[in-house]
């Protein structure tokens, strides 16, 4: 069963028509005129720089113009006192019309319960005779960082709770104010929580390289991380990289297609062919697949994790004793999008949904968020800690880490209190509904082989 996140997404499908040009002939058409949203300007963007400035320009992005687009619940629900799954839509039904809010996080859905079981996996992993240092990528409304904290100072020894800081990483201000008003209702909590307002892939920002162990929480965070598009002609074709500019004389914007050049890209095609190559079942299965794709060639398209792949380089560089937890969606239902691992763009007006048909048509108005390939994830994560070596790469010392997907179901019944999450007739929302979220769970070991 889809995420009840989108429960009440409603398809409004628009046409969007691409073209194929050269890179000599993208020369002789850019437009002197500005694209009227400013995202594209007289040169071609890749696809990833489109995808970011549609979601985190600071003056026409998507979460810089909806502030309250991650939505904030008023109480917790009291999901005992509802008696089975049609009252629970009913009831959530009812919240999204009268907010117009575009969505609500798990952990807000089920606060506190869902960040009290991401507290507790923490507690019974890390190693707790240190100061307990905490950083969330991304922290929404801060209803993650005030259920932890709050657990943490509940159950934990007194010195964990006193000696823990845990810091919000946050690119939007009116998120990182909102963040401070959440966690700031508990008193205590204001000399341990701060919020620094920046991009978390942006190494500079980061300071010096901190060797002290740590945690690292993103929610929700990879669905909205910038990707890359490469095309192929067909299944033999080599890939091309994507870019995005303004067609001559109109407000529309084409697709440009240019060899493999860029670095991010390049390195992330690799451990996608690393990754497949390893799941590659024989190589009899292999040569079927190259005379079927000769004989039937049809285009291609891949989306690429880069968003991803640059924010764990800078993470397990500026944070080498880092231990993960990610959670994010495993699939998405209904997607219109071509390519494999392709987005849905979504965009919220008068209390309903509709969904693009074209990245393209995102513009400030819509959210943009992909599926999550966990098996890449694990093998992104190995790479960015030195273990994983591709093709070219030079002599490093790498460290293979714990890792562990479960789905949200599986996390929960270990870490969490399922209890508190059902409903009178024993359907359980946050163990039944979220069937297409996992966790994704990784810790550094001392091993150097």
């Amino acid at each position: 069963m889809a995420s009840l996140v989108f429960s009440f997404r409603k398809l409004s499908l628009f046409f969007h028509t691409t073209r194929v040009i050269s890179c000599q002939e993208s020369c002789a058409v850019l437009s002197r005129s500005f694209f009227s949203t400013h995202i594209v300007g007289d040169e071609p963007i890749l696809v990833r720089d489109f995808i970011h400035s549609a979601l985190y320009d600071a003056n026409h992005g998507y979460f810089a113009q909806r502030s309250r687009s991650v939505g904030v619940m008023e109480r917790s629900i009291k999901f005992n006192q509802l008696e089975g799954r049609k009252a629970y839509m009913i009831y959530l039904d009812k919240i999204y019309k009268q907010s117009d809010m575009s969505w609500f996080t798990p952990v807000e859905l089920f606060k506190p319960w869902y960040a009290h079981g991401i507290a507790e996996a923490i507690m019974r992993t890390a190693n707790l005779s240190v100061p307990l240092k905490i950083y969330e990528i991304g922290g929404g409304s801060g209803t993650c960082a005030k259920g932890i904290m709050d657990y943490i100072m509940l159950n934990a020894p007194t010195r964990v709770y006193n000696n823990m800081t845990y810091t919000s990483v946050e690119i939007s201000p009116s998120l990182a104010e909102i963040q401070r008003q959440t966690v700031g209702e508990v008193r205590s909590h204001q000399s341990k929580f701060s919020v620094e307002c920046r991009d978390a892939a942006d190494l500079s920002g980061w300071g010096e390289v901190k060797e002290q162990p740590c945690w690292v929480i993103m929610l929700e965070v990879l669905d909205n991380l910038p990707h890359d598009l490469i095309y192929s002609e067909n299944q033999v074709s080599s890939w091309m990289e994507v870019w995005v500019e303004k067609q001559l004389e109109r407000e529309s914007l084409v697709e440009l297609y240019k060899p493999l050049q860029d670095p991010l890209i390049k390195r992330c095609v690799e451990i996608v062919n690393f990754n497949e190559n390893d799941q590659a079942k024989s190589s009899l299965l292999s040569k079927a697949k190259g005379v079927w794709s000769r004989a039937f060639p049809k285009p291609r398209k891949c989306w690429l994790p880069t968003g991803c792949l640059n924010l764990l380089e800078v993470l397990h560089r500026v944070l080498p004793k880092m231990s993960l937890i990610a959670s994010d969606f495993s699939y998405l239902p209904d997607v219109r999008i071509a390519g494999e691992r392709a987005p849905l763009v979504s965009t919220k007006a008068h209390g309903s949904s509709s969904d693009y048909e074209s990245y393209l048509d995102a513009k400030g108005d819509a959210d943009i968020f992909f599926p999550t390939d966990f098996l890449l994830l694990e093998q992104i994560d190995h790479y960015c800690s030195g273990w994983l070596k591709l093709h070219g790469d030079k002599p490093k010392t790498g460290k293979k880490r714990r890792t562990i997907i479960l789905d949200t179901s599986s996390f929960m019944e270990e870490f969490g209190l399922p209890s508190k999450t059902r409903l009178k007739d024993g359907y359980n929302p946050l163990l039944d509904d979220f069937k297409n979220t996992k966790f994704y769970l990784s810790v550094p070991t001392h091993n150097i082989k």
